[in-house]
């Protein structure tokens, strides 16, 4: 079998890759580990991994199998050929651990004969038919420990403040982040804006006594960072200041939550190799872990969280 991590790193994919290489060594699998993902593996970065291969890699963010995202991938013919090479060196059996993208790459590998184990190790928890992601756990810990040490110093000036953070699609780092950093609004992609909503929530805080205002806001909203500070300060007479956390959300020794997540969803990836699956999308619903058909898997819809969010506003009045 193989392994690789595509798209974008998030912490916990190192735990993925760990449990994958040293339970399927445990079955009886060899274990290919790929690097750069699908580029890699059209350049024949592939190599045998031993239990030493993964040693003291559990407790680090990023990915020792390295990462890329590969344009040349979307092309019917590279996919050919990387669905050669992997039946040229026996590998029946790759795990790919990504967000969408990665996971619609794995798709297309399935189609010419491979059978595909998707892990969903993306920070944005956008693939819809798993509760959470690889990684997604700890961007949010990141957030949250920003929230905390911004909101000493916007309390110290009076002023409020606008964190960005990651989310084009998808806002569920800042959607959390809000709910449980206690924040007056969050600004996400599937909810329209009202920046004039804001702008009273904050002028009835202030009327209030308190001495700060946290906003977070999902990159894919559709008013820009520099753009909105200047509408609030406008529409408040105070002073904002913008912070965007940008690739540090990505970084750092990931959560427990999201070393067993990575752990259990390789376990089953594995043991789903072993006994000859189909093509599968592993995940947690209801926190037990799952397996959908892959294709099925992509194409699940996105059920937005109305009483999540509605929570933010009730609990910071």
């Amino acid at each position: 079998i193989g392994v690789l991590t595509s798209g974008g790193d998030s912490p916990g994919m190192n735990a993925a890759i760990r449990a994958v290489v040293r339970l399927g060594i445990d079955k009886g699998l060899e274990v290919w580990g790929i690097e750069r993902g699908f580029e890699g593996l059209l350049d024949g970065e592939l190599r045998i991994m031993d239990r030493g291969s993964v040693g003291d890699i559990l407790h680090r963010g990023g990915t020792v199998l390295k990462t890329a995202r590969s344009e040349r991938f979307m092309d019917p013919k590279w996919v050919d050929k990387a669905a050669e090479l992997l039946k040229a060196l026996d590998i029946g059996g790759l795990v790919v651990i990504g967000g969408d993208g990665s996971l619609h790459g794995g798709l297309e590998l399935a189609e010419r004969g491979i059978t595909v184990m998707g892990l969903p190790g993306t920070i944005d928890n956008d693939l819809n038919y798993t509760d959470f992601t690889i990684g997604f756990d700890t961007a949010v810990s990141t957030v949250l420990e920003a929230v905390s040490k911004i909101r000493d110093t916007s309390s110290a000036h009076d002023r409020t403040s606008v964190i960005e953070v990651m989310g084009r699609h998808c806002g569920d780092i800042a959607l959390y982040a809000a709910l449980a950093g206690g924040a007056e609004c969050a600004l996400l992609p599937e909810k329209e804006e009202d920046i004039s909503g804001v702008c009273r929530k904050i002028i009835e805080g202030s009327n209030r006594g308190k001495l700060h205002s946290i906003i977070i806001k999902a990159e894919g909203t559709a008013t820009p960072g520099d753009k909105l500070v200047k509408m609030i300060e406008e529409g408040t007479g105070k002073e904002t200041k913008l912070v965007v956390l940008s690739y540090l959300q990505r970084g750092g020794s990931p959560t427990m939550s999201d070393r067993l997540l990575a752990t259990l969803c390789a376990e089953k990836a594995v043991n789903l190799l072993a006994e000859d699956s189909c093509s599968k999308a592993i995940g947690i619903s209801g926190g037990a872990i799952v397996a959908y058909d892959l294709a099925d898997a992509l194409k699940m819809p996105k059920v937005f969280d109305e009483n999540l969010y509605s929570m933010i506003d009730a609990l910071s009045k």
